[in-house]
């Protein structure tokens, strides 16, 4: 079985058209999917994040200084 040119090039020519409707259709599925990984990564982290914060002990509020009231000078 011999290779021929018509197995390895399509012999139709896509119109423009096509093309950019190919290439918008791929670049917006790879958008939904980067959008759909980062919003479940998101979710993952928040979770931990309340998480370690329900865990956590919780802090005391800082302890205010008093200012001294300023002395005249002599």
């Amino acid at each position: 079985m011999t290779a021929t040119k018509g197995e390895f090039f399509n012999p139709a020519k896509l119109s423009s058209r096509d093309k950019a409707e190919a290439t918008d259709h791929t670049a917006r599925a790879i958008i939904a999917a980067e959008a759909s990984a980062r919003d479940k990564k998101t979710e993952k982290l928040k979770a931990l994040r309340l998480q370690q914060e329900a865990d956590a002990e919780p802090k005391a509020a800082p302890v205010k200084k008093r200012r001294s009231a300023a002395k005249p000078q002599p």
